[in-house]
């Protein structure tokens, strides 16, 4: 007699692979990064759903940075696990037809399994744009601030470096943050005037604050009005006092630049913590993550 006994199910593949995508977003209508309950608007959430449509697997899009609501990315790092085998030009432009118009894919890689995307990112650049002119300019409305007031731009240059190195940055931090350690360490704090109606704020280092960035751009602006001087930058840092601080710049003018990574599994990114709790042991503190 046949065996009736109904064929064996194929088990579903187990994913293995390590896919990096490059992303590119405009911030303005997204609820920052991370996925949250609907109708909540996320990145993480619109690629999740995109991958799905396309290749009907269920993803976890995990990145090495969280971004407030309103902030924008040049190039963010999206790590995927998964089980398919499509090239990575093919996963770029399937991608790119099931997204919306204000997030795109712009490259495509495969990572090592040992890879991590949060613990071997050495460091993040964050520019912050700032229109000067007394008319608004709609080509940067939603990807700068429009300070109409006068800034001067040779202040601000001056206060800039003054904010960058290895420093306790309590008094740049907001108030909800709730990092146990507020020691970082910043490479470059640079003020640039691109022309006679944009300015650029470069704040480069390894890891970064609640709303440091913004906080650091609303301080420089302050230096540019004459509420705060270049001179007073040390003092405030040395404080740990919020108040002290500028204002906290609006999230639409501050845009994830660049992530950059260390080799493969060797999680230099950590690097930092063991600095943090070597510095922190007379304080009897410890080192954590980063919030940006």
């Amino acid at each position: 007699m046949a065996d009736q006994s109904p064929a064996p199910q194929d088990a579903p593949l187990r994913p293995s692979r390590q896919v990096l995508l490059w992303v590119e977003f405009e911030g303005t209508d997204f609820c920052g990064f991370q996925r949250q309950a609907p109708p909540l608007r996320t990145v993480a959430g619109e690629i999740e759903k995109a991958w799905l449509r396309m290749m009907g697997e269920t993803i976890v899009a995990r990145s090495s940075s969280r971004t407030d609501s309103g902030v924008h990315a040049r190039r963010m790092p999206v790590l995927v696990m998964t089980a398919v085998k499509v090239p990575p030009r093919n996963l770029k432009l399937g991608l790119n037809r099931h997204l919306p118009p204000d997030l795109a894919v712009q490259a495509v890689e495969d990572m090592p399994p040992e890879f991590h995307v949060r613990h071997d990112a050495v460091g993040k650049r964050y520019v912050y744009r700032i229109q000067r002119n007394e008319s608004l300019s709609p080509m940067w409305r939603r990807t700068s601030w429009h300070v109409r007031a006068p800034l001067d731009l040779e202040a601000m240059m001056q206060a800039a470096p003054l904010l960058a190195g290895v420093h306790d940055y309590a008094a740049f931090r907001d108030i909800a943050c709730v990092a146990k350690s507020t020691i970082r360490n910043l490479r470059r704090v640079q003020v640039e005037a691109v022309d006679e109606r944009l300015l650029t704020i470069t704040v480069e280092g390894n890891a970064f604050l609640m709303h440091m960035v913004r906080i650091l751009a609303g301080t420089l602006v302050d230096v540019g009005h004459h509420r705060l001087a270049p001179e007073d930058m040390p003092a405030i840092l040395a404080s740990r006092d919020r108040t002290r601080a500028g204002q906290t710049a609006p999230a639409h003018g501050l845009t994830l630049d660049e992530v950059m990574f260390g080799p493969a599994g060797e999680r230099q990114g950590l690097d930092y913590k063991r600095l943090l709790t070597n510095m922190n042991r007379a304080w009897g503190e410890t080192a954590d993550e980063d919030e940006d």
